[in-house]
């Protein structure tokens, strides 16, 4: 009789195991940012590059119509390539250009940006990634052209910036002034 219960117990339990398992081979694992959303919370606060303090992105944000918001990091090839691209937009000073260094070493990210140069405005770490993902980034580089005023994306780039869209954030800019 005991025999009979310890089998009836086994078998219920792989039955169990296999109906869990079988649930979760239906379930998806994978993160997609919303592409649709071209709403993002300002209010998400990260840690300046250069100092202890804290902001908001809401206070990196000047009284420019335009923000280039560049998640960066210097372990990232394709983020060399492009930062050129992003010494040129900073010399147009038609907008403010933030940084999020992402998933990085601060000592290395401030010997990146002192080899390189400093295009950016203001630069802000995320050394866990949660706030870029929460913008809706994939990975490095991305670039967040924003409309200050509506607080609204108006245009994603991910991958390296390059002449193609160098020119067409140009004219996004003169075409919404």
């Amino acid at each position: 009789m005991v025999k009979n219960v310890k089998l009836i117990a086994v078998i219920f339990i792989i039955i169990l195991s296999f109906f869990i398992l079988l649930k979760g081979l239906n379930k998806t694992n994978n993160y997609s940012p919303d592409l649709n959303s071209s709403k993002i919370d300002f209010n998400f606060k990260a840690k300046f590059l250069y100092s202890n303090k804290e902001s908001t992105l809401y206070k990196l944000i000047d009284d420019k119509d335009f923000s280039i918001i560049n998640i960066w990091a210097s372990w990232c090839l394709p983020c060399r390539e492009e930062h050129a691209y992003l010494l040129n937009l900073k010399s147009l000073n038609k907008f403010n250009i933030i940084g999020i260094n992402y998933k990085d070493d601060e000592i290395n990210a401030k010997k990146f940006i002192k080899e390189l140069g400093n295009p950016y405005s203001k630069i802000v770490i995320d050394p866990t990634g949660v706030n870029s993902i929460e913008l809706g980034a994939y990975g490095v580089p991305e670039t967040l052209l924003i409309n200050n005023k509506s607080k609204t994306i108006l245009k994603k780039y991910i991958g390296p910036l390059d002449d193609e869209k160098f020119a067409e954030i140009k004219m996004i800019i003169e075409n919404e002034n």
